[in-house]
């Protein structure tokens, strides 16, 4: 597991713009941020040389692109040795429906987050995804009714 960074507070400045604002350009980065253009490059460029930005992306309204359902599922493998957590780890990570899969302690073994068009897709990929996958003893499946709060904005 990677360790954290010291993040100075002009860093955490253009990591909050950036996070509210991945195509904002340099320029404006730099005039909200108090920075020249250029040391905010160079910022910007040294957060994603230390794995601290890992990416950017779209954020896409899931019922306007046919994924409007969201799941939950706890999964409870048989055995819980090395290869059955390798195994288990890298279908899910195969599978396109699923959006993240965690392992966790406790009553389950893994949490599931999948998003699908509508219950009768999620039972398809119940049947022919997530229960053939290697290891799978038991699923409990819960439906989310309305999403409150869908946000993968870091409180820095």
């Amino acid at each position: 597991m990677p360790s954290s960074v010291q993040l100075s507070e002009a860093d955490r400045r253009i990591l909050r713009a950036l996070q509210a604002d991945g195509r904002i350009s340099n320029q404006e980065l730099a005039a909200r941020c108090n920075l020249s253009p250029s040391a905010c490059s160079e910022r910007v460029r040294r957060l994603r040389d230390a794995g601290v930005i890992t990416g950017y992306s779209a954020q896409l309204d899931p019922a306007m692109v046919g994924r409007a359902l969201l799941i939950f599922v706890e999964v409870v493998l048989d055995r819980t040795t090395a290869d059955v957590f390798e195994d288990f780890a890298a279908a899910a990570r195969r599978a396109p429906d699923v959006l993240e899969c965690h392992m966790v302690a406790g009553g389950f073994d893994y949490l599931i987050k999948a998003r699908v068009r509508d219950m009768a897709a999620y039972r398809a990929f119940l049947g022919e995804v997530l229960v053939q996958m290697p290891g799978v003893r038991e699923t409990r499946t819960y439906a989310v009714l309305e999403e409150i709060k869908d946000s993968r904005r870091l409180p820095i």
